[in-house]
C-alpha cells in the first residue's frame, strides 16, 4: 500500500465533501493532527474508524487502501492484492513486535538480577536497600505485562488437534502454563486443550 497516495486520496476527498480537517478529526473522534498525518502520509488510519472514515468521504474500504476510487472491473483484483499486502503488513508487525519482546524482556531480568544484587550485597541504609528492592520488582512487572501483551497479540495459536489459529484472551496467556512461546490453553474451536504454539502466518 502506498501511504503518500492514500493520504493524497484521503485530502482530495475530503475537499470535494467540503470538510476541514478539523471537521473531519471531530466527525471521527480523533484530532485534526492525526487527520494531517494521514493526509501526507506518515500514517494510515486506525482500522477501528476506517468505516467511518469510508462513509463520510463517500469511497469503499478498498478505495481507500488502493488510494482511489476503484472500477468495478478492476475491484475483485484491487480487493485481493489489498489484502495481500494488509496480511503482509501484519505479519511484518507481529515480527516486530515478537523481537521487542525480547527486547523488553532481557533487559528488564538483567536490571532486576542486577538491582537485587546489589541491595544483597552493597552496604546501604536499609530504607535505601527497600526502594531498590521495590523499584526493581516494579520494573520487572511492568516489563512482564507488555511482554506478556506482545505475546498475546502477536501472530496466533494454534491448536494441535484441530489446527485452528487464533489469537486468545489476555487472561489465557497469562494464566496459561508455558514454555518459552508455547502454551497449554483451550482451542476456542473445538475445545480442546493442547500445547499450542505460537505462529505468524494465519494461513
Amino acid at each position: 500500500m502506498n501511504q503518500i497516495k492514500i493520504g493524497k486520496f484521503i485530502a482530495e476527498r475530503r475537499k470535494l465533501v467540503n470538510l476541514t480537517q478539523f471537521q473531519l478529526a471531530e466527525k471521527l473522534g480523533v484530532t485534526d493532527r492525526a487527520v494531517s498525518k494521514w493526509e501526507t502520509g506518515r500514517a494510515l488510519p486506525d482500522s477501528s474508524i476506517m468505516l467511518d472514515l469510508c462513509s463520510l468521504l463517500k469511497i469503499s474500504v478498498n478505495d481507500l487502501l488502493t488510494g482511489e476510487v476503484v472500477s468495478m472491473e478492476n475491484y475483485n483484483k484491487e480487493l485481493e492484492k489489498n489484502l495481500i499486502e494488509a496480511v503482509k503488513q501484519k505479519q511484518e508487525a507481529d515480527k516486530r513486535l515478537l523481537f521487542m519482546e525480547f527486547a523488553i524482556g532481557i533487559p528488564a531480568i538483567l536490571l532486576f538480577l542486577g538491582l537485587i544484587m546489589i541491595a544483597a550485597y552493597v552496604p546501604m541504609k536499609t530504607w535505601l536497600r527497600v526502594v531498590i528492592i521495590v523499584s526493581a520488582f516494579a520494573m520487572f512487572l511492568t516489563a512482564c505485562f507488555f511482554a506478556v501483551r506482545i505475546e498475546q497479540v502477536a501472530g496466533y495459536y494454534e491448536c494441535k488437534h484441530c489446527k485452528h489459529k487464533y489469537v486468545p484472551t489476555y487472561k489465557q496467556v497469562v494464566s496459561a502454563m508455558h514454555y518459552g512461546r508455547i502454551r497449554y490453553m483451550k482451542c476456542p474451536k473445538c475445545s480442546k486443550r493442547s500445547w499450542q504454539k505460537k505462529v505468524v502466518n494465519k494461513d
